[in-house]
C-alpha cells in the first residue's frame, strides 16, 4: 500500500469520527453558553484580569521602591578598593562600569548621536514613551515573542543597572516601573550621564570614556562627529558593530547613525556625506590596569571567595564602595606576574598555535593566606577559568609524599629504611629511566622520585591508608581513586595547583594545615566588618617529628635530586617534582610539575595544555623544562620573604657527608696503621741492630777477657 492510499484512508476514517463526535460538541457549547450567561462569567473574568494587573502593579511598584535608586548615581562612581597583607592599596573593583566621567566631559556630538539613535523623545517623556510601547506591542503581535525595541534610554539604563537581559515581559514591566523611578530621582541630564558611564561597547569596556580609549585613543570629550557615531552606533550590538572586530558593520553602522542625526536635525546632510566617504581608524591606549585592576587572577578570586564564602552579592561588591581586605603580598605577585610574561622561559607553542598553558601559587603556610596566583598565559578573560584554583589536573608525582611517604613514616619506616625496587607482580610499573635499582632507602627513593620502591611502600602500608591520609591533606578523592595509580598521581577527577601547595603547608608548618583563602576581612562603605577570616581553619594532618622528617628528606630533592635545576640561587628548599605521561606521544609528558616550599612560603608551579592532543604534549621532564620558570619565581619572591632557615637537615646530603666522613676515617685509619707497620718495621729493624752490636761487643770483651786471663 502507498503512502498516497494510507492518507486517504485516515482521512476516511477521521471524517467518520467527526460525524459521530460533533453533536456531542454542538450540545456542549449550548449548555456552557447558558451556564456562562446565567453566571455573568464573562464581567467575573475582568474584573479578574483587572485585580490582577492590580496586584502586579503594586508587586512592581514595591520592587522599584525596593531597588533604592537614589543610590545609583553615587554607586557608578564608587569602587571597591583591594588591600594586600600590610593594608596597602593594591586595587579596585568595578562593576558594569567605566571610568566615571561627568557629561560636561563628554562630546556634545556624543549625546546628539545616542540621543538620535536610542531615544530622540529623551526629554519630552517620563521615563517611558507610549509611542516605543505600542511599537513593542505591534512586535508581539507580529512575531509572538518580545522582539526588543520601544525603551527609552532610562528603561534602558534600568535594565542595564538592575535587571538581567532576558526579553519577556516581566521584565520589560519592571524596566517600565524602575524607569518612572529613576525620572522621579534624576533630572534628564544625569540620567544621560549615568547611561554612558555604565553602556557596554565590547572587547570588555564599559562607559564611553574608556571605549574612547579603547577604539580612538582619545578621552571622550575630544571625540569627533563620526567617531561618536561609532560609538553611539555600537549601542544597539557592540559584539557585532564595534570597529575592532567587524570594521565594515561598523562603518555600515556609523553611515546610518550619521543620516538620523539628520534627520533629527543634529547634523547637516553635507557634512554628513562627506563624513560617510571618509575611511574609519581605530587606535587603542586602554590599559584594564588603569582601572585598578592590575592583578586579575588574584582579583578574581577574591570575588569567586566573596561569593562562595559570604552573603554578599558580586554585584554589590563591584558597585557599593566595599573595602576588601587580602592575603596577598604584592611583591610575591609583581615577580610572579613577571614570570609569566616572559615566554621564553615557556616551551613554544604546539604546531596548531595552541599555547603551553600554565599556572602557580604561593602560600603562607603559618597563615593559610595565598600571597600571590596566576592561572594561566595569555588574555586574561574576567572570571574566566583560574587554572591554579579551579582547574582538574593530575598531580604526578607530586602525589607520592601524601599518599605513600608521609603514612609509611607514620607507620614505623624510617628515610633510611630499604624498599624493594623490583618489577611487581601486582602492579605494572617502571622508574623513568627504566632500570630497577633492587633496593634502595626510603630517602633516595623519594629524591630521585622512583615509581617502583613507591608502589611497593604503597602496598605495604595498605591502598586504604594511604588514600585517607591524602584526604586529610586537603585533596578530594572518588571512591575509584583508591588503587596503585594514586601513589604516582593517578586521580579520577584530578586536582588544582592550590591544594596540592596547601598540603604541603603541612611540611612547612610542623603537621598542620591551614585553610587556603584570600580574603581576611571585609568592610562596608561605613567601615563596618561585614566578614571576617583572620584565623583560618587549622587541621593536624600529621606529627611535627613527620614533618620535619619528610622536609629533611624533601630537601634533597631540590640539593641532589630531580628538582636541581629548580634550586634557586642562595637560596634552600625542599619538594617534589612530578610528571604525568601524555597518552598520544610516548616517552613526552602531559603535566609538569614543581612544588617547592621554605618554612614561609609555599610554591606550586604547573605547566601542560589545556586538552592534550597528538600534537598537545609537552617534551622533557619537570627538572628541565619547569624547573627554569619554578627558578625564576622562587629567585623573585624568595628574597622578600623573612628567610626562616629548616628545623630539619638534608637527610640525603647528611647521609652522603656522613659516607664522606666515614671514607675520610677509613682512609686515616689506613694511613695511621700504615705508618703503625712502618714504625714497627723500623724500630724493629733498630733494636735488632741494637741487640747485635751488643752481643757482638759482649763477644768482644769476653775473648780480651780469656786473652788476658
Amino acid at each position: 500500500m502507498d503512502i498516497k492510499a494510507i492518507i486517504e484512508k485516515v482521512k476516511e476514517k477521521w471524517f467518520v469520527f467527526w460525524e459521530w463526535l460533533k453533536p456531542y460538541l454542538i450540545r456542549f457549547h449550548e449548555q456552557r453558553k447558558r451556564i456562562w450567561k446565567k453566571y455573568q462569567v464573562n464581567k467575573v473574568l475582568l474584573l479578574l484580569a483587572m485585580l490582577s494587573v492590580l496586584i502586579v502593579s503594586i508587586y512592581l511598584f514595591y520592587l522599584a521602591k525596593q531597588s533604592d535608586v537614589k543610590t545609583l548615581r553615587d554607586g557608578l562612581q564608587r569602587v571597591t578598593t583591594v588591600y594586600d597583607k600590610d593594608g596597602d592599596e593594591a586595587g579596585t573593583l568595578r562593576g558594569a562600569t567605566g571610568t566615571f566621567v561627568t557629561l560636561d566631559e563628554i562630546s556634545p556630538y556624543v549625546v546628539d548621536a545616542v540621543i538620535s539613535t536610542e531615544d530622540r523623545r529623551f526629554y519630552e517623556h517620563n521615563g517611558f514613551d507610549i509611542r516605543g510601547i505600542l511599537r513593542s506591542v505591534f512586535g508581539i503581535l507580529r512575531t509572538g515573542g518580545i522582539t526588543g525595541g520601544g525603551s527609552t534610554l532610562t528603561q534602558q539604563l534600568a535594565k542595564n543597572a538592575y535587571l538581567d537581559l532576558d526579553q519577556t515581559m516581566v521584565r520589560k514591566a519592571k524596566e517600565l516601573f524602575l524607569a518612572i523611578e529613576i525620572e522621579k530621582q534624576y533630572s534628564k541630564d544625569e540620567i544621560l550621564e549615568m547611561y554612558l558611564n555604565h553602556a557596554y561597547f565590547a572587547n570588555g569596556v564599559w562607559g564611553v570614556e574608556d571605549a574612547s580609549h579603547r577604539y580612538f585613543a582619545k578621552s571622550a570629550k575630544d571625540l569627533t562627529i563620526d567617531e561618536a557615531a561609532v560609538l553611539a552606533g555600537m549601542l544597539k550590538g557592540p559584539g557585532i558593530y564595534n570597529p575592532i572586530d567587524y570594521m565594515d558593520n561598523a562603518v555600515a553602522r556609523r553611515d546610518t547613525v550619521l543620516q538620523v542625526m539628520v534627520d533629527n536635525g543634529k547634523l547637516d546632510q553635507a557634512t554628513c556625506d562627506q563624513l560617510k566617504n571618509e575611511p574609519l581608524y581605530t587606535q587603542d591606549n586602554y590599559q584594564e590596569g588603569d582601572r585598578g585592576y592590575q592583578y586579575p587572577y588574584y582579583f578574581d578570586a577574591v570575588i569567586n571567595e566573596v561569593e562562595r564564602k559570604t552573603s554578599i552579592k558580586v554585584d554589590d561588591l563591584l558597585n557599593k564602595g566595599y573595602k576588601v581586605y587580602t592575603t596577598m603580598d604584592q611583591m610575591h605577585q609583581q615577580g610572579m606576574d613577571t614570570t609569566f610574561a616572559n615566554d621564553a622561559l615557556f616551551p613554544p607553542n604546539a604546531e596548531d598555535g595552541e599555547m603551553v598553558q600554565g599556572a602557580s601559587i604561593a602560600i603562607d603556610p603559618q597563615t593559610g593566606g595565598v600571597r600571590a596566583v596566576v592561572g594561566g598565559r595569555g588574555e586574561h578573560t574576567f572570571r574566566g577559568l583560574n587554572r591554579a584554583t579551579q582547574s582538574s589536573l593530575s598531580p604526578g608525582s607530586t602525589m607520592k609524599p601524601l599518599a605513600v611517604y608521609t603514612p609509611a613514616l607514620e607507620a614505623g619506616y624510617r628515610p633510611d629504611s630499604l624498599l624493594k625496587d623490583e618489577a611487581l607482580p601486582f602492579y605494572d610499573v617502571e622508574n623513568y629511566d627504566r632500570v630497577y635499582r633492587g633496593e634502595v632507602t626510603m630517602y633516595d627513593a623519594l629524591r630521585e622520585s622512583l615509581n617502583a620502591s613507591t608502589v611497593w611502600l604503597y602496598n605495604e602500608i595498605g591502598v586504604e591508608r594511604g588514600a585517607q591520609k591524602v584526604e586529610k591533606f586537603g585533596i578530594k578523592l572518588e571512591k575509584a581513586d583508591f588503587n596503585y595509580s594514586l601513589s604516582l598521581g593517578g586521580m579520577t577527577k584530578g586536582t588544582t595547583p592550590m591544594r596540592m601547595a596547601s598540603a604541603y603547608t603541612v611540611f612547612a608548618n610542623q603537621g598542620r594545615r591551614k585553610e587556603p583563602h584570600f580574603i581576611r576581612k571585609i568592610e562596608d562603605a561605613s567601615g563596618a566588618v561585614v566578614y571576617e577570616n583572620e584565623e583560618a581553619k587549622s587541621t593536624a594532618v600529621t606529627t611535627r617529628k613527620i614533618a620535619n622528617e619528610m622536609t629533611g628528606m624533601l630537601r634533597g630533592v631540590f640539593s641532589s635530586g630531580t628538582g636541581m635545576a629548580a634550586q634557586p640561587y642562595g637560596y634552600e628548599m625542599a619538594g617534589k617534582t612530578g610528571t604525568t605521561e601524555s597518552v598520544y606521544a610516548d616517552s613526552q609528558s602531559k603535566d609538569q610539575w614543581i612544588i617547592g616550599y621554605t618554612p614561609d612560603v609555599v610554591l606550586a608551579t604547573w605547566i601542560g595544555f589545556d586538552k592534550s592532543s597528538e600534537t598537545h604534549y609537552l617534551t622533557g621532564t619537570s627538572g628541565q623544562v619547569v624547573s627554569q620558570i619554578f627558578k625564576d619565581e622562587a629567585q623573585r619572591i624568595l628574597p622578600h620573604t623573612a628567610g626562616t632557615p629548616f628545623d630539619a637537615d638534608d637527610i640525603a646530603a647528611q647521609n652522603a657527608q656522613n659516607q664522606k666522613d666515614k671514607i675520610d676515617r677509613d682512609k686515616l685509619m689506613e694511613d695511621f696503621e700504615g705508618k703503625v707497620k712502618e714504625g714497627a718495621e723500623y724500630w724493629g729493624g733498630q733494636v735488632k741492630e741494637g741487640a747485635k752490636y751488643v752481643r757482638d761487643r759482649v763477644s768482644e770483651l769476653w775473648q780480651d777477657f780469656q786473652t788476658n786471663r
